[in-house]
């Protein structure tokens, strides 16, 4: 029998896709448990039992100030250090939408301790509410995404969306050259969605472990949910869709290190 790795899905007041992640590690293969971000800044050390980290998407506190910014504040204030010390020891972490947005105000993405890139309002001042096409980037080194590139087709590509503040911005243009040299885009939107700069849809940090994405593949666990599913090539419905084909990345990513504990 594999090794099962430990997931944790970190849920606090106004996350509405937590259930939606804890299935998708669960799925994968990891024993997961969904746990308070006031359990956790009480016992930061709660974390060292954790193989792989999940950061839930929706409205934390209302997003209140900017999307995720009272929960990354939270965190910066009594849960950071616990977070670095998971970060290296190799510890897969992955932000969906609002988690994203949490990542990026920590400093966790791109990677070091200071926010560099922000998910700022989407250019057409509206939420959007949809399922896109997702070019997944062949030069990445992200471990969520590995694979996908070459095996998923035009349509099975799509990935549901939903959002008021996705565009993603860099704080200098030599940010957004950097990560593009150093493999650190790992999806992008097909058109132009929200204003993002090159149209990016995803990042992961410097390791290619931690991994922050506007759209949602917690909600793409089953081929059942994608909008027009019937019309899929069975090659395509035969396969994970890619949704669970991040988190079972990530799963079997961290098997081989605690088979060795």
């Amino acid at each position: 029998m594999p090794p099962t790795p430990r997931a944790i899905v970190i849920r606090t007041a106004g996350t509405n896709c937590d259930s939606e992640m804890v299935r998708g590690f669960t799925l994968a293969g990891a024993q997961t448990d969904l746990v308070h971000l006031d359990r956790l800044t009480a016992q930061p050390a709660t974390l060292d039992q954790y193989d792989l980290i999940g950061f839930a998407g929706g409205f934390s506190y209302g997003d209140d100030c900017g999307a995720g910014r009272v929960q990354a504040v939270k965190i910066r204030e009594r849960l950071l250090p616990s977070l670095h010390a998971a970060r290296d020891r190799g510890v897969p972490m992955i932000g969906a939408c609002n988690g994203f947005q949490v990542l990026v105000q920590t400093g966790l993405l791109p990677g070091g301790d200071e926010q560099t890139t922000a998910l700022a309002n989407n250019a057409g001042g509206r939420f959007i509410d949809d399922w896109v096409r997702i070019r997944y980037e062949p030069a990445s080194l992200c471990l969520w995404t590995a694979g996908l590139a070459s095996n998923v087709g035009h349509d099975a590509s799509m990935l549901p969306i939903a959002h008021g503040e996705g565009r993603f911005i860099a704080s200098d243009s030599r940010v957004e050259r950097d990560l593009e040299q150093r493999g650190q885009i790992a999806l992008r939107y097909e058109t132009d969605i929200n204003g993002s700069a090159g149209n990016i849809a995803g990042i992961c940090d410097p390791t290619g472990r931690i991994f922050g994405l506007m759209p949602h593949p917690e909600r793409f666990l089953s081929w059942h949910n994608h909008p027009f599913w019937t019309r899929l090539p069975k090659a395509a419905r035969d396969a994970d869709t890619p949704g669970l084909r991040m988190f079972k990345n990530a799963v079997n990513a961290v098997r081989p290190a605690i088979a060795t504990t």
